[in-house]
C-alpha cells in the first residue's frame, strides 16, 4: 500500500510479525534517533527543546509559529511499554488519527502513547521494527494534525 503526504509517497505495507525476527534475512530500513532528528530538521521548519531537566534525552519538536508539539523523542525503559527488560529503548510519540491508532497497536513496534493521551498519540519504537516510510508517513500526519488551522474570513 502506498500513502501520499506532502507530495511524498511512502510504502506502508504491513509485514507479517515473523518478518522482524533476527533469524530472517528480511531487511527493514528503520530510523534510529539520530536519523529521525536529522529528517525532522531537514524537512520541517521546526524548533526542538529539552523541557525536562530530569530527562535530558527527551526532545520535543514544535511548530516554529505556534510552539505546538508534533513529536517527542525519548528513551524509556522497555518494561514501561510492557516489553521484557528494563534497558532503555528509543521511541517517538506522534499525534495520530484515532481511527488508525487501534490497528497500528496490533503491529510490532507500536505501543499506546507513553505519558500522552492514548486516544490521540502513539508511541513508535526506533529499534528497527517499524520501517522508515511508515515513520515518515506518520510524522507527516502528526505535523499536519498539529499545524495551525486556516481561519475563514467572516464577511
Amino acid at each position: 500500500m502506498t500513502a501520499i503526504s506532502k507530495g511524498r509517497s511512502y510504502e506502508i505495507g504491513i509485514l507479517p510479525y515473523n518478518a522482524f525476527k533476527q533469524s530472517e534475512s528480511v531487511e527493514v530500513a528503520s530510523m534510529n534517533r539520530t536519523e529521525l532528528k536529522r529528517f525532522i530538521f531537514e524537512n520541517y521548519n521546526v524548533e526542538s527543546d529539552f523541557p525536562w531537566l530530569k530527562y535530558p534525552n527527551y526532545e520535543v519538536f514544535r511548530h516554529s509559529n505556534t510552539q505546538k508539539w508534533f513529536a517527542l523523542i525519548m528513551d524509556i525503559p522497555k518494561d514501561k511499554l510492557g516489553l521484557p527488560g528494563s534497558d532503555l529503548l528509543d521511541v517517538v510519540n506522534l499525534k495520530c488519527d484515532t481511527l488508525l491508532i487501534g490497528s497500528l497497536r496490533c503491529e510490532p513496534g507500536f505501543f499506546p502513547a507513553y505519558h500522552m493521551n492514548k486516544d490521540s498519540w502513539i508511541t513508535i519504537a526506533l529499534d528497527g521494527s517499524v520501517s522508515d516510510d511508515k515513520i515518515k508517513m506518520l510524522l507527516d500526519a502528526s505535523y499536519d494534525a498539529t499545524a495551525p488551522k486556516a481561519r475563514s474570513k467572516k464577511h
